[in-house]
């Protein structure tokens, strides 16, 4: 049971004094870094599963 109070006592040391936490500002920041890089992705990912569709309906209706 020492070695569970031990490593929680540390852990907290630790995240309070010896990471840095973001300031608000920098949070904001890579906050809509990963909203813009998100959407981009969505976006890429739309794109390839529009074009994906588009080749198998022009595929299938060709068959008939």
């Amino acid at each position: 049971m020492s070695n569970v109070s031990e490593y929680i006592k540390e852990s907290y040391v630790e995240l309070t004094e010896k990471v840095t936490w973001p300031t608000w500002r920098e949070l904001q920041s890579s906050s809509i870094l990963v909203l813009i890089a998100a959407l981009i992705i969505a976006l890429i990912i739309l794109f390839m599963d529009q074009s994906i569709h588009f080749l198998l309906t022009q595929f299938y209706s060709s068959l008939t």
